[in-house]
């Protein structure tokens, strides 16, 4: 007789996708349990599923708690905000974890991320992508819905990987914002949202600009892709923008039927890129 499967675990920031995982998880039959983050985790999103909220700095019983649920891969994702060291009153184990982070605590994102990845490795956790079990909300290369971006939005596109990318290799941002040739925002740790608001105040006149999301170069994955939803689009639109390029398999959409919609409402265009390959873009 078979051993039952073990459970997924999720560490759940904000926003929709801990329940999508969670779904996906149960359909492949694995048990699954959450731990939502106090301050991030939406409960309402949270309450199907067996789960309990813990504070960031609570690290000795969120492993009690995976532990406890038999949880064997581990799933981190939704958005959380970088607490300060001061806000995050860490218990025992949670001061052990924030000693084993060492350098990695004044790392950028992609940095600290990576040494958790790492740590909860050593814990015998196996940390698995949300991309891993949501590869319906992965998109290949091309364009999603009828609109197309012409050739001053495929310029600003190309420009715009340039900039991400050399933001990323710094473990910066995601993302940036293009209009015509000029920069209008680029993402830090605020977000995409708050970028996009800010490049609505600095749109030039002419025709809108283009959001820009990359995976950062050598980024880990695991922990933090870029993730596009339909609160994206219109944010997008209400900054005046035209559309949104995204990277191609390294990009979340949260609900990928939803987006497409919402794309056609707006007039905007989505196109998922392979920033190796813009050129044969046309």
């Amino acid at each position: 007789m078979s051993a039952p499967p073990t459970a997924v675990g999720i560490l759940a920031g904000g926003g929709p996708l801990p329940a999508r995982v969670a779904e996906a998880a149960h359909a492949a039959g694995r048990p699954v349990f959450i731990i939502g983050f106090e301050g991030f985790a939406d409960p309402a999103t949270l309450a199907p599923w067996p789960h309990e909220c813990v504070r960031l700095g609570a690290a000795g019983r969120m492993l009690s708690l995976l532990r406890a649920h038999a949880c064997s891969d581990l799933v981190l994702i939704g958005p959380i905000r970088r607490p300060s060291l001061r806000s995050l009153y860490p218990d025992t184990e949670g001061a052990r974890i924030l000693a084993r982070l060492g350098k990695a605590l004044f790392a950028g994102d992609d940095g600290l991320l990576a040494a958790l990845v790492r740590i909860l490795g050593e814990e015998g956790f196996q940390v698995r992508g949300a991309h891993e079990f949501l590869s319906h909300s992965v998109a290949e290369a091309g364009v999603l819905g009828q609109s197309r971006p012409d050739a001053q939005a495929l310029a600003d596109i190309r420009h715009g990987v340039a900039v991400t990318q050399a933001l990323g290799r710094l473990d910066i941002g995601q993302g940036c914002v293009v209009q015509n040739g000029v920069v209008l925002a680029v993402e830090a740790m605020e977000g995409t949202d708050a970028m996009l608001a800010r490049s609505g105040v600095c749109r030039q006149p002419g025709d809108g600009g283009v959001l820009v999301k990359l995976l950062k170069p050598g980024q880990e994955k695991r922990a933090d892709m870029p993730t596009i939803g339909p609160t994206t689009l219109r944010n997008a639109h209400a900054a005046g923008l035209r559309g949104i390029a995204f990277e191609a398999g390294n990009t979340l959409l949260t609900d990928r039927a939803a987006c497409v919609a919402e794309a056609e409402r707006l007039g905007l265009f989505l196109i998922a890129i392979d920033p190796a390959e813009l050129h044969s873009v046309k």
